[in-house]
């Protein structure tokens, strides 16, 4: 998603950004991604995640180490607009998922339609992404409410 709205955050560092994508899921390589709709059962999740990450990049040399733990931490923190932009379009992206996946037939789509409205409504590019999913989702439970009658 960061490269393909690449144009629209122009004046962002592209570079870093692409480095953030990949360094806010390294932390979940050794023990896995908990399903957003489970994050609230997990307060620990992300001591886990930074724990794994030094695990990770234990044998890495501490300039590299450094660097990688920071832009982990920038992300976790949402400390500058890269990491703000990062952060929003995980959050769209565990949308989309859901709108666009197979889900259980008891699957909470209402969860959508509130999940990281912080990180997604401060900037126009992510407040209208945010729009045409929510969209997605009413629709998702539309034809849910649809088929259940």
């Amino acid at each position: 998603m960061a490269m393909t709205f690449e144009d629209e955050l122009a004046g962002m560092d592209m570079l870093k950004i692409l480095k953030m994508c990949l360094v806010h899921d390294l932390g979940e390589a050794i023990h896995g991604d908990i399903p957003a709709v489970e994050k609230s059962q997990h307060p620990d999740k992300s001591e886990q995640e930074k724990t794994d990450l030094l695990h990770l990049t234990r044998s890495l040399d501490e300039q590299q180490r450094a660097g990688i733990l920071a832009l982990w931490q920038e992300y976790e923190d949402a400390t500058s607009p890269e990491a703000k932009a990062v952060k929003a379009l995980d959050k769209l992206e565990t949308i989309l998922q859901h709108n666009q996946g197979i889900n259980p037939p008891d699957f909470d789509y209402e969860f959508n339609l509130a999940y990281g409205q912080k990180h997604t409504s401060a900037d126009p590019l992510f407040a209208l992404m945010r729009s045409i999913l929510d969209e997605g989702t009413r629709q998702r439970i539309a034809d849910r409410d649809d088929s259940a009658e």
